[in-house]
């Protein structure tokens, strides 16, 4: 893209009612009350909403492909795409690993399941049996075999965030390593993303249709009176999120220089549709767009966001432990300090991979369980009715936790555009697009 020129008119403003964040906005209020009122009819809602989904996934592998590739070749020092790789996973590491262990110590504090006596042999596990079958055929072997994909082509058509990863990075480094005869593919290349980009920007356009779908949906099959009875659990998972939100992550932000609010209203547009759909990848491409937009480079971007989305979940890891030793004091389990230690490695372990899409997060759970024996895995009927309304919860810390892990590994990099930044932050959408180039 052809950066803008500093003397370019700023672009005109836009009425208030054509602001997407806003649209969306209106679409959740709409599907609650669809949903609340005609619980039938926003039932019915659910291919609007899984339709929409299948859009954003369809676009997910071209623009995690093109970003990587172009960047990567674009940096030309490869030593510099394996050390930007290096400290995400640092970040990636200590982070999660920080959300585990705040899950675990709010879960010990507050104990939201103490009281509720509850015998699990008188639990209907049917529901869950589908979740522990599938968290049964996850291993770690199995999860790291099965980032390669079966050819080059099927990583770009599975839908698998992590293959496209994979075969975008070797291809990004063969370009890098065969000098200028790779020039003329990485040009075409950022032509295609471009127009890639553009197709994002049209899909957005029917974002709202697809959050009043999926939110219709969510009030009408589960209804918001199923929030009252395991009120302590929701209120004590949405709480611990956000003081980890603006306590810890609002540390880092402070500590590199810049405001986690400001960052959030930054992103306000993707928080509301990542709301409304349940589903952090719904907003991948467009938190990509707007990170390279805010002054993030491109080789940094299209390697920590994509890999965030399964090993920076730090809402999910959150829900893990909270959840888990929910069900423990609700069944009347005594875990000791060794057993939460056991139950806080595995989980540290199950959760990566649990991609940013609906219902990972109590797939990972199942998978945690089955491999604790001591918390029963049938005490996860308790909490089947109101993981749909976590997962919300869960995909909004998620994506503020990439977010800044995008920020924070540009700055390590030394290679943030702060003037870019500072005036994304501050809404000057002149400046914020003249780092574009």
């Amino acid at each position: 893209m052809i950066a803008m020129p500093p003397d370019a008119p700023p672009p005109a403003r836009r009425p208030w009612y054509a602001h997407l964040y806003l649209q969306v906005l209106v679409a959740i209020a709409a599907g609650v009350i669809l949903g609340h009122f005609w619980p039938a009819t926003g039932e019915a809602m659910k291919p609007v909403g899984d339709a929409f989904i299948k859009l954003v996934k369809m676009i997910i592998a071209p623009v995690i492909f093109l970003t990587i590739v172009t960047g990567i070749a674009g940096m030309r020092d490869l030593g510099a795409v394996g050390r930007v790789a290096a400290r995400a996973f640092a970040y990636f590491l200590t982070f999660s690993t920080l959300a585990l262990i705040v899950g675990l110590i709010v879960a010990n504090v507050v104990r939201p399941g103490a009281g509720l006596h509850i015998d699990p042999a008188t639990l209907d596990t049917a529901k869950v049996a589908d979740y522990a079958a599938r968290a049964h055929e996850t291993t770690v072997t199995g999860f790291l075999t099965a980032i390669i994909p079966d050819t080059f082509l099927s990583a770009l058509t599975g839908g698998d965030i992590l293959q496209t990863l994979f075969v975008a990075i070797l291809f990004g480094v063969g370009l890098a390593t065969i000098g200028e005869r790779g020039e003329h593919v990485v040009a075409l290349l950022e032509d295609v993303s471009a127009a890639v980009f553009r197709i994002v920007a049209i899909l957005m356009k029917t974002a709202p249709v697809g959050a009043f779908g999926a939110m219709a949906f969510t009030i009408g099959k589960y209804g918001v009176g199923t929030l009252a009875n395991l009120a302590a659990l929701v209120g004590t998972f949405y709480l611990t999120s956000l003081l980890f939100v603006l306590v810890v992550l609002g540390a880092v932000a402070r500590a590199c220089g810049f405001s986690i609010l400001r960052l959030i209203a930054y992103l306000k547009a993707e928080l509301l549709l990542v709301l409304g759909t349940s589903s952090s990848e719904s907003a991948l491409p467009l938190l990509i767009e707007k990170m390279e937009r805010a002054g993030c480079p491109k080789s940094v971007v299209g390697l920590v966001v994509p890999t965030g989305y399964s090993f920076n979940l730090d809402g999910t890891n959150i829900y893990m432990t909270l959840a888990a030793l929910f069900i423990a004091q609700a069944c009347d389990v005594h875990l000791t300090l060794g057993q939460e230690l056991l139950l806080l490695g595995v989980a540290m372990l199950s959760s990566k991979g649990a991609a940013g899409v609906t219902g990972a997060g109590f797939i990972t759970l199942a998978a945690t369980l089955s491999i604790v024996p001591s918390v029963p895995v049938a005490g996860m009927a308790l909490i089947l009715g109101v993981d749909r309304f976590m997962s919300e919860c869960r995909s909004l810390t998620n994506f503020i936790g990439n977010a800044v892990a995008t920020v924070v590994v540009s700055r390590w990099e030394g290679k943030l555009d702060r003037a870019a930044f500072d005036a994304a932050l501050r809404g000057d959408q002149r400046l914020s697009a003249a780092s574009i180039s």
